[in-house]
């Protein structure tokens, strides 16, 4: 993302009263302007979000990025597939569990994932097979108690993110000959209560070229519909006319399987 691009961010914000500005992909703290987003905004009543990717705590030049986040009371969410090493060594690469565990260590020394300092550390699951979550509340409980047993560490929440049959997910199930089956799963699981609170219904995901979607899977498959503004400059331009329907596709089911699925966990 340009530097011109991160700089409109903080005008959308003010401009539309955003509450929660979410960062994301891949690593975002290697972003030149990464800092320098987050501290435009720390006068502003807004809560930022960083995706972050723990392990960026061990790397040159970034040892320094938890206190910064800390100081700036940024909560973060971060990825953490299981509370086994072997198992999330074998999805992520060896030693990332243990970067990992150590890192929470660090956010925790900082004040992260305990409730009386107001900085939110949040985890996310995801399942490895091709089935719907299990209980957020239940497995959160499982992960708080193994993982404070194991190494002492304490976390605020735990999100747990249906997967989404896009991209290589997709192609993954294909090749396994489960596409269709997981589909019928989503399909058969379909709960319209999860309808109002659908992300895509009021969060915008916007790309590196500052184009806007509906949400970031939306966004990783470049589906949207034909009206309505397409960057963040048009969101800037007053000139602008708002003609807008969300973009809708069959992957649009995992988010309303079961007990809902969004960034931020269950929906119901």
């Amino acid at each position: 993302m340009s530097n011109e691009i991160v700089s409109l961010i903080p005008k959308i914000i003010e401009k539309y009263k955003i509450k929660t500005l979410d960062i994301t992909g891949g690593a975002p703290e290697l972003h030149p302007e990464f800092k320098k987003l987050i501290t435009s905004l720390s006068t502003k009543a807004v809560d930022i979000i960083d995706r972050c990717n723990l392990t960026i705590f061990f790397e040159e030049g970034y040892e320094n990025l938890p206190q910064f986040l800390a100081k700036n009371k940024v909560i973060i969410t971060a990825s953490l597939p299981c509370y086994e090493k072997n198992n999330v060594n074998f999805q992520r690469g060896l030693g990332v569990f243990e970067k990992s565990i150590n890192a929470i260590k660090i956010l925790n020394d900082l004040g992260y994932g305990k409730k009386e300092n107001g900085l939110q550390l949040n985890l996310v699951y995801n399942p490895v097979s091709p089935i719907l979550p299990p209980s957020q509340k239940i497995l959160e409980q499982d992960y708080k108690k193994i993982l404070y047993e194991k190494y002492n560490i304490v976390f605020n929440n735990l999100y747990t993110i249906t997967n989404m049959p896009i991209n290589r997910y997709e192609e993954f199930l294909r090749r396994e000959g489960k596409l269709n089956t997981y589909y019928k799963l989503l399909k058969e699981n379909f709960n319209e209560n999860n309808l109002e609170n659908l992300m895509c219904k009021k969060t915008i995901s916007v790309n590196w070229l500052g184009e806007i979607y509906d949400c970031d899977f939306n966004q990783q498959i470049n589906f949207r519909e034909n009206k309505g503004p397409k960057t963040l400059f048009d969101l800037l331009d007053e000139s602008f006319t708002f003609d807008y329907r969300v973009a809708v596709k069959e992957h649009c089911f995992a988010c309303t399987a079961g007990a809902g699925s969004s960034c931020g966990g269950t929906l119901s």
